[in-house]
């Protein structure tokens, strides 16, 4: 994740041996439902004017980057979709899918709608991949079984990093069967640098031997310590260098206290964590939250309201709009 020209921010790396300088980049991740106004009872915005007050934020106040969730059976944006909307609708603003799901994607069409979407934005897409969630509807909508998503990510990446890069690519492989294929335009970046989600050990060990950087989410500053370890070693295993740089976590926040569906949920998914150790508490706690993650070697973030807008109602548009800026206020003078 490439960062625009601030001034660097300073913190210790993980093993302690020196100091290093750090680029301190905050972006916003955005996974706002796309119902209509009538599905909503007393919400009488449409969408696109809610995602546009969100996009023209970001800009206009200096994030980073957005960050747009997939959930094909969800009631989301469809991540190429939002991105391309925000690519004409900014200047500087970069933009990711937090992650987007490779599993059940075909490369070739993938390779071209990413690299058509750096070349018509000026180089500022930010690819990143994962596996997909855990959700039998998902697994459904992407034709691929649980089990069959990693065998199917581990050919389809070095895949679509051929077709980015090389002028004609022969390939058979287990799943994929190319031959002469070609992809233009290639992107704009020089190398397109592909980030990967993911916490379970196979997963940080794939980002070490696939990846340019890490993104993972739902996570403590100690836990990210940890998996820059692996994934640095796996990566120096394959005779791969990943980025210090490239390293970063989506840090999840709640305007007031973690409602319960979310507490049940956030356990089910790490038994063994309190939901209060990934979720900051109100966006005055999410400042202390980012510095921590600093201090564990970490500088590329994704922040996002688990509970959407604070005071969500008929005008939505002015909830996102007063998070962001609150966020803003908050956090941005990290990136100075």
């Amino acid at each position: 994740m490439p960062g625009l020209p601030h001034s660097a921010e300073s913190s210790q790396p993980p093993n302690g041996t020196r100091e290093t300088l750090m680029r301190i980049r905050v972006g916003f991740g955005y996974g706002g439902s796309t119902r209509p106004a009538k599905d909503h009872g007393d919400q009488d915005e449409p969408a696109d004017q809610v995602f546009a007050t969100v996009v023209d934020d970001l800009e206009r106040l200096g994030f980073d980057s957005l960050w747009v969730s997939e959930r094909a059976t969800a009631t989301t944006l469809d991540p190429m979709v939002a991105m391309a909307f925000a690519a004409g609708r900014t200047e500087r603003l970069k933009f990711g899918p937090a992650v987007m799901v490779l599993p059940g994607r075909n490369p070739v069409l993938c390779a071209k709608a990413l690299a058509s979407l750096d070349c018509v934005s000026g180089g500022r897409a930010l690819p990143a991949f994962g596996l997909g969630i855990a959700d039998g509807a998902e697994h459904q909508a992407f034709g691929v079984r649980r089990g069959d998503r990693a065998a199917w990510f581990d050919e389809a990446l070095p895949l679509i990093r051929r077709l980015w890069t090389e002028e004609e690519v022969d390939h058979r492989g287990d799943r994929f069967h190319l031959e002469g294929v070609r992809v233009h335009p290639k992107p704009v970046q020089d190398p397109f640098e592909v980030w990967l989600g993911g916490q379970a050990p196979s997963e940080l060990r794939r980002c070490g031997r696939l990846g340019d950087g890490w993104l993972p989410s739902f996570t403590t500053p100690a836990m990210v310590a940890d998996g820059i370890r692996l994934v640095t070693e796996t990566a120096a295993e394959h005779g791969r260098t990943i980025d210090p740089e490239h390293f970063g976590a989506l840090v999840p926040f709640v305007h007031d206290h973690l409602p319960d569906r979310f507490t049940t949920r956030l356990q089910d998914r790490q038994p063994n964590l309190d939901p209060r150790e990934v979720v900051a508490q109100g966006v005055s706690g999410l400042r202390d939250r980012l510095e921590a993650f600093v201090s564990a070697g970490a500088s590329k973030f994704v922040v996002f309201p688990l509970d959407g807008p604070a005071s969500p109602g008929p005008a939505e548009a002015d909830a996102w709009h007063g998070t962001i800026e609150d966020v803003a206020i908050e956090c941005l003078s990290l990136q100075d």
